[in-house]
């Protein structure tokens, strides 16, 4: 969750009121934010140093550091943070942002080069006409932009912003993608020219722009922001030109975001444009700009038109757990900044109209409206009810009577990950990967997590590795899931659970392991029956590469294989580093229902 530092008196004074601390806190929880910390500038400056903490001055400006939603884009600023808890304290309407009603002659325009789609291919723009900047509204301007280059934005990979002085640019503006050496100009907080590629090596010793580098370094192409006289406004993801830097004495303020995801930019400028159009001339007024692409299509941005969306009441008195009334609800959606109307159908059912400000992107769904309504009547205020006992689903409860049965036989349960990597899923059970099976993890966190798992094998002999010099015999099992990929879901793969245990001793304990077999279908009820007959279970051999050879057995239930055991192949045994003999079995446990 993201937190926000803000001064304590401006904000008091953005609210139009003093709090003490415990009111404060009170008036956080009732919104849905926490306050996290309040501490002061030098106090965060001396634990960054890990000096010792000291008394603060009462010349220090409090700093109060407020943790909100990390969907609530709207709240990353003191200026969007106030302006929502003044609606919820019934202080102020629900602004109304509007567009500039310019010709589309008369309006500034962003011509798009081919090329950007080589590398990010999208921009949206946007115009802050009779901006007053003071050096707190500054700092809080670019602050917005820090903190939404790190969430939304994804650090820059996503969108990058470019905030620029309009009066030291000249529109029409072109967005193009040039080979690095071609790029050449003064970058902010510089005073020497740079050629692009130059600019890379130079940033490699800055602490705060080193870490953004890797989104173009090793494209052939770089994104490039020009104005008509070609003046270089910005070289995003990394940094803007020096020449149209905004400072206090700004007016005018220019807004590009280029991005590789178009949603996520609308978003990024939308609440740019809205948090800080309070402060032009005319209020909550944004100029729009014409962005026109190359194969000729334009479009008008932004866009802060309101999305509609329909809500029974039904359905948020059932979400909330709450009776109310139409003009209740109306009233606490409209505290949370929701424009509401509701409106009587012929069959009796009241629905509401909810009319969702570009402030608010985080509401995508029915749910996201009764969330709004459950915060603003007062979590604290829903009576508490005892649920009805729910049924389990019949699998859960198959599986823990399963559980049962293998713990009485003397089996000990263990949990594992349901990621693994990709050398233990294949390689090291002497598997090959036949690109139809195992579903890979497109970005791993970290080589320990490549593959959801496709057997329950690779978990059990880690735990068995990592207790080598437990006394033996080890007899584990687990039960749990393991993921195949599936065509017909629409997630592209599927959940099968699975049953596996492993006996590891002096020797296989192969019989043992077989043993848990028969006992396993005795408990379920299964016969076993002669090869061929689909009214019980059989066995026959198999040549699986984890197992040994001739020491080795699939399991037909019905007529279609459910499951293997046998004697774990010696170089398995090797590969987890275990150095004594082991006999394992993995049945789908789904089979039997």
């Amino acid at each position: 969750m993201p937190t926000v530092s803000v001064g304590r008196d401006r904000l008091f004074q953005a609210l139009g009121r003093t709090y003490t601390e415990e009111e404060f806190e009170d008036l956080c929880f009732k919104f849905g934010i926490e306050l996290d910390d309040v501490t002061t500038e030098k106090a965060i400056i001396r634990k960054e140093k890990h000096l010792e903490e000291e008394e603060p001055s009462e010349d220090e400006e409090v700093i109060y550091k407020i943790e909100v939603p990390a969907n609530r884009y709207d709240l990353l600023c003191l200026e969007g943070l106030a302006q929502a808890l003044r609606i919820f304290n019934g202080l102020d309407p629900i602004p109304t942002y509007n567009v500039s009603r310019i010709s589309k002659g008369s309006m500034l325009k962003m011509h798009v080069n081919s090329e950007t789609s080589k590398i990010r291919p999208y921009v949206v723009c946007a115009v802050l006409r009779g901006v007053t900047f003071d050096e707190a509204r500054y700092n809080s301007f670019i602050d917005l932009q820090d903190r939404l280059h790190q969430n939304i934005c994804r650090r820059r990979t996503l969108v990058a912003i470019g905030t620029h002085d309009l009066d030291t640019i000249e529109g029409p503006f072109t967005y193009e993608a040039l080979a690095p050496s071609e790029i050449s100009f003064i970058p902010l907080k510089q005073t020497k020219n740079f050629r692009a590629d130059e600019l890379m090596e130079f940033y490699k010793s800055d602490l705060k722009l080193k870490k953004f580098l890797h989104i173009i370094e090793n494209s052939p192409v770089f994104p490039v922001i020009y104005d008509r006289k070609r003046t270089v406004l910005s070289l995003p993801p990394i940094i803007n030109g020096a020449h149209s830097a905004i400072t206090l004495k700004t007016k005018n303020v220019f807004i590009e975001c280029t991005a590789t995801d178009l949603t996520k930019a609308n978003i990024v400028l939308n609440t740019m444009v809205t948090m800080f159009s309070v402060y032009c001339e005319r209020k909550f007024e944004v100029e729009p700009i014409e962005v026109i692409y190359p194969d000729g299509k334009s479009y008008i941005c932004p866009d802060l038109s309101l999305y509609q969306m329909v809500v029974p009441l039904s359905y948020i008195t059932s979400a909330v757990g709450v009776s109310l009334p139409a003009h209740e609800v109306n009233s606490l959606l409209n505290k949370m900044q929701l424009h509401a109307e509701h409106s009587v159908s012929a069959k009796n059912e009241t629905s509401f109209t909810i009319s969702v400000p570009p402030t608010r992107s985080d509401i995508l769904h029915p749910c996201d409206v009764a969330e709004d309504v459950a915060i603003a009547y007062g979590y604290n205020e829903i009576p508490k009810i005892k649920l009805p006992s729910l049924r389990p689903q019949p699998l859960n409860q198959f599986s823990d009577l399963i559980r049962t049965e293998i713990a009485m036989i003397g089996y000990t349960e263990v949990l594992t990950w349901i990621l693994c990597s990709y050398k233990e899923n294949f390689t090291m059970l002497n598997r090959k990967d036949d690109k139809l099976t195992a579903a890979i993890n497109g970005n791993p966190r970290s080589a320990d997590f490549e593959v959801v798992r496709t057997s329950l094998m690779p978990g059990i002999l880690k735990t068995v590795g990592h207790n080598k010099d437990h006394p033996k015999p080890i007899k584990i099992f687990e039960v749990g899931d393991v993921v195949l990929l599936d065509e017909s879901k629409d997630v592209g793969a599927s959940n099968r659970r699975h049953l596996a245990a492993l006996y590891c001793g002096a020797t296989s304990g192969f019989e043992l392991i077989h043993g848990l077999v028969d006992r396993i279908m005795e408990v379920t009820g299964t016969p076993f029956v002669s090869a061929g007959d689909e009214t019980g279970y059989y066995i026959q051999s198999c040549d699986e590469p984890e197992f040994l050879p001739g020491r080795q057995a699939r399991i037909i239930y019905k007529g279609k294989q459910i499951g293997t055991f046998g004697i774990v192949h010696p170089q398995v045994l090797d590969n987890f580093d275990i150095p004594d003999p082991c006999s394992f079995v993995e049945i789908n446990i789904e089979s039997f229902l």
